[in-house]
Formats: C-alpha cells, sequence, structure tokens
C-alpha cells in the first residue's frame, strides 16, 4: 500500500514514540506526561503554534502551508483506560492499572507522523489545526475542547478523525455519510422498599422483586416502542442487592447502557424509561430514583466530507480496502460534538489482528502508524491543495 515514502522514512521514530506513550499511560484529562510529550515533539517538528492548556490538558498546534487558504482540524485523542494490561510486551505500561487498551498511543503517533511530514513539504495552501484531545473515554474531552472555542478561535472549517480497528485488514478504511456510531446514555436506578427477615416477607416491602420487574420490562421498551428499522439498544450491565442470604434489603438498584442513532429515538427511550421504572415502583409499593446521564450524542459524518475523506484513504490503500458506505455500529465517541461544531467526518482503520478494543491484551500495531498518518497527510492536500 502507497505510505508516502516519507512518513515511511519515520517509521521507526513513530514506533519509539508510541512505545514510549504506552508505557506511561494517563486517564481522563489528568494527562500532564503525555501532553508534555506531544508537545516536545511538537516543537521538534517545527510546527508554527503550540496552544497548551487548552481544556485542561488539550493541545492546538497549527501548521501553514505554503500559501494562506482555508483551516482545517486533525484530533488524536490521548487519554488511557483504567485496566490493568497482560499483553506481556516488553512496552507494557509501567503504570500499575492503567493502559492503552484503545489504542489512543497510536491515535497520537499517526496525528505527529503527519505533523512531521507536512511541516517539512507544506505542499498545502492553508493551516492545519492539529486537536490533541483529552478525556475521550470518560469526561467528554471533545464537548470540552469545542466549548473551549478551539474552532472559532482558530477557524476551524472542517475537522476529520480516525480510530484504530482491530480485526480489519491491517489499513483498510471504514466509514459511512451519516451515522456511524451511536449515541450512549447510561440510567442507573435506585430503589426502595421496606427491609426485613427473610423467612417474613410479607412484613416487608422487597425491592429486588421490584427491581427484577423493571428489568424485565425496560427490555420491552425497544420491540414495543421502536419503529423496527430504527436501531437502538438497552442493556442492564448491572445489578446490586442485598447482603445476607436471610435478608430482604432495604435498597437495590441497577444500571443500564442506552444506545441509539436519532434524536428523536433518544429522547422516546428516556421517557419510557422513566416511565417504567415508576410504574414499576409504584405498583410493588416501592419508590425509585432514575439518575438518567444523558452522555455522548451519535456521531455523525457529513456525506460531502465522508465521501472525500473515503477517496483520500483509496489513494492511501487502494479502492478495495475502502468501504465507503460500512455499517454504523453502537459504540460511542465524543469525536461526535466536534462534527456537531463543524462539516467533517470520522472513519475507523484496519490494524489487523489481535485483541479487540479496551482488553487487557489490546496493543496498537506499529505497522498501521504510517497509513494513517499518510492519510491525514493527503488529505490535508487534498482539501486545501496548492494548485
Amino acid at each position: 500500500m502507497p505510505v508516502l515514502n516519507r512518513i515511511a522514512a519515520y517509521a521507526e521514530e513513530m514506533k519509539g514514540w508510541r512505545r514510549h506513550l504506552h508505557q506511561y499511560p494517563e486517564l481522563s484529562y489528568d494527562l500532564p506526561q503525555t501532553a508534555a510529550f506531544v508537545a516536545k515533539r511538537l516543537r521538534e517538528i517545527g510546527v508554527d503554534e503550540i496552544h497548551e492548556g487548552i481544556a485542561r490538558t488539550g493541545i492546538v498546534a497549527l501548521i501553514r502551508g505554503s500559501r494562506p487558504g482555508p483551516v482545517i482540524g486533525l484530533r488524536a485523542d490521548m487519554d488511557a483506560l483504567p485496566i490493568a494490561e497482560m499483553t506481556g510486551a516488553a512496552h507494557a505500561s509501567k503504570v500499575p492499572g492503567k493502559m492503552h487498551a484503545c489504542g489512543h498511543d497510536g491515535h497520537v503517533t499517526m496525528l505527529l507522523g503527519a505533523a512531521k511530514y507536512l511541516a517539512e513539504t507544506r505542499n498545502f495552501a492553508g493551516t492545519v489545526a492539529l486537536l490533541f484531545q483529552p478525556a475521550e473515554e470518560d469526561g467528554a474531552g471533545g464537548q470540552a475542547m469545542v466549548q473551549a472555542g478551539v474552532f472559532d478561535r482558530f477557524g476551524i472549517e472542517r475537522v476529520y478523525g480516525i480510530h484504530n480497528a482491530p480485526n480489519i485488514p491491517l489499513g483498510h478504511f471504514h466509514t459511512t455519510p451519516g451515522a456511524l456510531m451511536a449515541s450512549v446514555d447510561t440510567a442507573f436506578v435506585y430503589v426502595t422498599g421496606k427491609g426485613g427477615h427473610g423467612a417474613t416477607p410479607h412484613e416487608t416491602v422487597d425491592p429486588v422483586v421490584a427491581l427484577v420487574a423493571m428489568v424485565q420490562a425496560v427490555n420491552t421498551i425497544i420491540p414495543r416502542n421502536v419503529y423496527a428499522l430504527d436501531e437502538a439498544v438497552i442493556s442492564v450491565t448491572q445489578i446490586h442487592a442485598g447482603t445476607a442470604s436471610n435478608i430482604i434489603p432495604e435498597e437495590a438498584m441497577f444500571c443500564a447502557t442506552i444506545r441509539c442513532f436519532k434524536p428523536e429515538v433518544r429522547a422516546l427511550l428516556k421517557k419510557r424509561f422513566h416511565e417504567i421504572v415508576e410504574g414499576t415502583a409504584a405498583a410493588f409499593n416501592c419508590t425509585a430514583r432514575v439518575d438518567y446521564d444523558w452522555g455522548y450524542p451519535a456521531t455523525i459524518n457529513h456525506a460531502a466530507e465522508a465521501e472525500f475523506a473515503a477517496r483520500v484513504a483509496e489513494e492511501i490503500s487502494g479502492a478495495g480496502a475502502v468501504d465507503g458506505h460500512a455499517n454504523r455500529e453502537m459504540g460511542s465517541e465524543d469525536f461526535s460534538y466536534m462534527l456537531e461544531a463543524r462539516p467533517g467526518a470520522y472513519l475507523f482503520m484496519g490494524i489487523g489482528p489481535g485483541a479487540g478494543l479496551h482488553h487487557p491484551a489490546y496493543d496498537f500495531n506499529d505497522e498501521a502508524a504510517p497509513i494513517g498518518a499518510s492519510f491525514f497527510a493527503r488529505l490535508v492536500e487534498r482539501a486545501l491543495p496548492l494548485g
């Protein structure tokens, strides 16, 4: 596949960057070492401006082309996950309980590789804004960058991002116009009854029985309230109740993740969830509180930008390796906030076989970094042509 020759020459240097980042993972907005490493590399690369401390530990760096023109943004997320690594790699995490299990170390490396090439060649008319973002995994760092005003402050007109994808062939790209990833909301339900001895349930108000009924009922929301072609998911992921085998507890709780693509479906799911929990609690003579966390919106690609990005990916990997109308998926991404702020597109890039994202045995494939860097670099040259 035609990785840009100049970027191919950076391959070993990029591997060193990525493996350093992998050994020192940091979480959410608390990224002092990661941000310092990125800023140092950007200074060595020779970008024109570096703006640090955006959304706490985010960075925006600017590279100006040979001629003036529009500004486009390229985004990489930087944070890791609270997972104990099990890869056994020589470059494994040195921080107990933390690892780059989602490949954000690779995302940073790809964007740094593109930055190095673009700063050397400047074969474009306009400006590239490199967006190094904190807190994708937890904390909505994409939203925080938008709220910090980066798009207005730096005049960014369009924005693009990549996520690595294990078990898609190396260098293959998947994207689609419209919804690519789902919104994600989380519901925490706390049911209160009257505790007592398990031998005398008639003297209690059992919250466990009410909770079980709620769990069964919320699983009817999608098949009986949502149009069959509007994909949505409700999964109950936690249930907690009780302390002993012979005690009916005073309280019980469950948690659910709720995902879909359309705003009107999202609102319907929330409405029906509340109605079912409240109605079931009343039926069982309990009380219930729902803490409904309105999370990341759906990641919705703009059609023209998704088509453009797919054409650029074909230049890098060939038409047979790019699916420009791929199936959307129920995972979520806070790049969605950037796509709400500006036209743009998000793509998945295959890194070959291996453990899945968020798995303790996951590791980014270093062979993928020059491919992603080449895509970013070529995208800039095609979006901001000199001719």
